[in-house]
């Protein structure tokens, strides 16, 4: 372990990160419920939200031209509605929060890897630089009335913070127990790496549906939800059928991962875990093309499809070792094995 004079030590930086990464996956998840909810617009100007910081709990409380006001934002003929508005508001405070945990983590990690790793505090500060970013497209999305490629570029910066963090985690996780567990086969991390592109296809061509989902809801209401599916253009149709082929292209790295590795293995285990994702994924895929997209099963479905590729994003990490080059050249930098074991992810 580290020196017992540093402010931080690896584990304690490592629960930091891991939390600022489950935090922007339930970003994503909450992300998604705005978008079943039709929440998106429940607050129609940004930073604050109708003008105030703490946003209004009933329609008295507004001006009594309101409607006027935003009307250039859709709110000529919609009254408000105090969910929507709450929960556009929770969704911009748990992003507030996630900028506040990354500024953390960049600071703890110039503490605890200044001197050993900073490439670990260069990719915390460029996690940080991209949540700036992240905050900036959300405000340009608000001002373009939910404008759908912006929707869409949101998303996959969101997914690039995630992949950000998961190096920095990565990074400072390798030991002698994980580079021993490398994958040798070169055809598994080929399909490992295909897999994972593949993936990232199906999330950003499934944004795409999102969309459409949003133009057909729009134009029939929630009282034809069953007719949503059978207006959906072609991109549903690409995008059902594409699963197949990423389902497939993902169990010929998964299942040969399981059985050749160890049960202890951090990798098995990490392959496990995307392979169950991925069949839950795909089930609520199912369930919402054959029970007319119920908005409960929306942002599961997208949740549990980047968490998936976040997974998988860690073991093609342990698996190309020039991904994570071994800076634990000395014997306080390498974990000591006590009882037989080693710290894991």
């Amino acid at each position: 372990m580290i020196s017992s004079n540093n402010l931080i030590n690896d584990n304690s930086f490592r629960r930091l990160a891991l939390l600022t990464v489950v935090a922007v996956f339930l970003l994503i998840l909450v992300g998604g419920v705005v978008r079943s909810t039709g929440a998106g617009m429940g607050c129609p100007d940004w930073p604050k939200c109708f003008g105030q910081w703490v946003p209004p709990t009933e329609i008295a409380q507004l001006p009594a031209n309101y409607q006027e006001i935003y009307s250039h934002r859709g709110y000529a003929n919609t009254e408000f509605n105090v969910v929507k508005t709450w929960t556009e508001y929770l969704n911009r405070l748990l992003g507030a929060l996630i900028g506040v945990l990354i500024f953390c983590t960049c600071i703890a990690s110039a503490i605890a890897y200044w001197q050993r790793d900073r490439a670990i505090v260069g990719y915390s500060f460029l996690a940080l630089f991209l949540v700036g970013f992240q905050g900036w497209l959300g405000a340009k999305v608000v001002s373009s009335v939910l404008d759908t490629w912006l929707i869409t570029l949101h998303m996959l910066v969101a997914i690039i913070i995630v992949g950000v963090l998961l190096y920095v985690v990565a990074r400072t996780q390798i030991t002698l127990r994980v580079k021993k567990e490398r994958t040798r086969s070169t055809a598994n991390n080929r399909w490992l790496v295909i897999s994972s592109c593949l993936l990232l296809l199906q999330i950003l061509l499934g944004t795409q549906v999102r969309e459409t989902v949003d133009e057909v809801a729009g134009r029939l209401g929630e009282l034809q939800r069953f007719r949503w599916v059978s207006e959906l253009d072609i991109r549903f149709y690409i995008h059902r059928s594409f699963s197949l082929i990423v389902l497939a292209s993902q169990l010929l790295w998964i299942i040969p991962s399981i059985r050749s590795l160890a049960a202890e293995s951090v990798i098995k285990k990490l392959a496990t875990v995307t392979g169950i994702l991925l069949v839950v994924e795909i089930l609520t895929g199912v369930i919402m093309a054959y029970l007319a997209i119920p908005a409960w099963a929306q942002p599961i479905h997208l949740t549990l499809a980047v968490v998936a590729l976040g997974m998988q994003f860690v073991v093609v990490l342990f698996s190309f070792e020039r991904l994570l080059p071994n800076r634990m050249t000395d014997s306080t930098s390498i974990p000591r094995e006590e009882s037989g074991s080693v710290t894991t992810l």
